[in-house]
C-alpha cells in the first residue's frame, strides 16, 4: 500500500460509462485512481471526469479480431503495470480481457458482477461465453454484487464465494441538476433503457388499453434500443397513445425524459438489478416494477413505488393508474425514492463501501502471501534437517 494509507486503484471497465465515472470521481477523494475504458464509452461522460483521475482510453477492436485484441490488451497491461496499483477493480464481461486476467495476478483483484448470466433475449451479453466469465470471476480476491439476489445466485453457481462477496447498491446515476425546474408532463408513463425480451415491454404495451380506459389522456413514452421493435408495434391497440424513440438515448435527453415522466415502469420478467431505478429516484419519480430478481430490494412497495407480479398486465395497469390519479401519493413516493437513493446509493456512500472492499482484498492478499512464504520457508527447513 502506498504512503499515508492512500490506495492506488486501477479501475477497468469496458462498459458502464456514467456508472464508472461517478464512482471513480468519488473514489479519487480517497485514492489515486487510474480509469481504463474504451474511448467510445468514456467520450459521452469525459467532461464530468475529475481531473484527479488518470485516464487511459483506447479504441476497442472487434471481438473477432484476436490479433488486434491481444496487441491492445498487452499495451493496456503494460500501462497498468506502470501505474503499479495496490488493487484492480474490474467490471467484467469482456471475452479477451477476461482471459488476460491471470497476467495481472500480482495485484489483488476486485470484480463487480452486474449479471450472473445473460438475460433472455439479450444477445449482446452472450458474446462472452459463460465459462470465460466464470473463469474470470474465479480470479477475484473479492466480489461485489448489487443485490442479495445476485449474491445468492453466485453462491449457488460458485460455492465458496459467499464470504468474499459484498453487496453494494447500484450507484446513483442520472440525477437532475439542482437548477433544473420540474417539467412533469401530465400522465406520462416512461419505459426507459435497452429493449430485450427480459424487459417485459410487451406487458406494458398490453396494459395500455386498461390504463387509458381510466386515464384517457395517458401516454406511454418508450425510449431505448435493442431487438426488432416491429413486434411491439403490432401489439399496440392504440398506437397514437405511444411516443416511441427506438434509438440510443444520450444522457441529456434521458434526463429530460425522466423529468417529464409521471411514473417510471419496469415490467421485467427477469432481472439481477436495474440502473433505471436509480435514475427514476434521482429525478424524484415513483416506480412500478415487478417482483423479479433484485428489483424488490430496490423498490419499497407502497413507499417508493409499487411491486406487481411479472407478466400480469392487469396488475401493472392498476398500479400505474393508482399513481396517475393520485398526485399527492405520486409526489410522496417520488420524494421517498430520492431520499433513498441519496442515502444508500450516493457516490460518496458507494465509494466508502467500495474502498472497504479494496482494503480487504489488499490485506487478504498480503496475509495469504505471508502465509505462503512461511510455509515455503518451513518446508525448506524441514528438508534441510532431514538431509534431503
Amino acid at each position: 500500500m502506498t504512503p499515508r494509507n492512500r490506495l492506488r486503484v486501477a479501475f477497468i471497465s469496458y462498459n458502464f460509462g456514467e456508472y464508472s465515472v461517478r464512482l471513480v470521481n468519488a473514489l479519487a477523494e480517497h485514492a489515486d485512481v487510474l480509469l481504463v475504458m474504451p474511448d467510445r464509452i468514456i467520450e459521452p461522460h469525459i467532461a464530468k471526469l475529475d481531473n484527479a483521475v488518470r485516464l487511459i482510453s483506447f479504441r476497442n477492436p472487434r471481438l473477432r479480431q484476436p490479433t488486434q485484441q491481444v496487441r491492445n490488451i498487452r499495451g493496456l497491461i503494460a500501462q497498468i503495470h506502470g501505474f503499479a496499483p495496490d488493487a484492480i477493480h474490474y467490471q467484467g464481461a469482456h471475452l479477451w480481457f477476461d482471459l488476460a486476467l491471470p497476467l495481472l495476478r500480482r495485484y489483488p483483484l476486485v470484480f463487480t458482477i452486474h449479471d450472473i448470466r445473460p438475460h433472455p433475449g439479450d444477445r449482446l451479453s452472450k458474446k462472452t461465453p459463460q465459462w470465460i466469465e466464470k473463469f474470470a470471476r474465479g480470479q477475484a480476491d473479492e466480489l461485489i454484487a448489487h443485490t442479495q439476489y445476485t449474491r445468492g445466485l453466485l453462491a449457488r453457481e460458485m460455492p465458496g464465494t459467499v464470504e468474499k462477496t459484498s453487496v453494494i447498491p447500484h450507484i446513483q446515476i442520472g440525477n437532475v441538476p439542482s437548477q433544473a425546474k420540474s417539467e412533469e408532463q401530465e400522465n406520462l408513463i416512461l419505459f426507459f433503457g435497452r429493449i430485450w425480451e427480459y424487459k417485459g415491454l410487451e406487458y406494458l404495451v398490453r396494459a395500455e388499453p386498461l390504463i387509458t380506459a381510466r386515464v384517457p389522456n395517458a401516454r406511454i413514452l418508450i425510449a431505448g434500443e435493442g431487438e426488432d421493435f416491429a413486434r411491439y408495434r403490432r401489439m399496440m391497440v392504440h398506437p397514437d397513445r405511444f411516443i416511441v424513440h427506438n434509438e440510443f438515448v444520450p444522457e441529456d435527453r434521458a434526463a429530460d425524459y425522466f423529468r417529464r415522466a409521471s411514473v417510471v415502469v419496469l415490467p421485467y420478467i427477469e432481472a439481477s438489478q436495474s440502473g433505471v431505478i436509480p435514475m427514476a429516484y434521482s429525478s424524484g419519480k415513483p416506480v412500478v416494477a415487478t417482483t423479479v430478481g433484485g428489483l424488490p430490494e430496490a423498490v419499497e412497495n407502497g413507499r417508493t413505488g409499487f411491486l406487481v407480479a411479472p407478466r400480469n398486465s392487469v396488475q401493472l395497469a392498476d398500479a400505474v393508474v393508482q399513481l396517475l390519479v393520485d398526485a399527492p401519493l405520486r409526489r410522496w413516493m417520488g420524494a421517498n425514492g430520492k431520499r433513498k437513493i441519496e442515502e444508500e446509493g450516493s457516490p460518496r456512500v458507494v465509494a466508502q463501501k467500495t474502498l472497504e472492499v479494496y482494503r480487504r482484498a489488499v490485506e487478504g492478499t498480503a496475509h495469504a502471501r505471508k502465509a505462503s512464504l512461511l510455509h515455503n520457508s518451513s518446508s525448506v527447513t524441514s528438508r534441510t534437517e532431514s538431509g534431503d
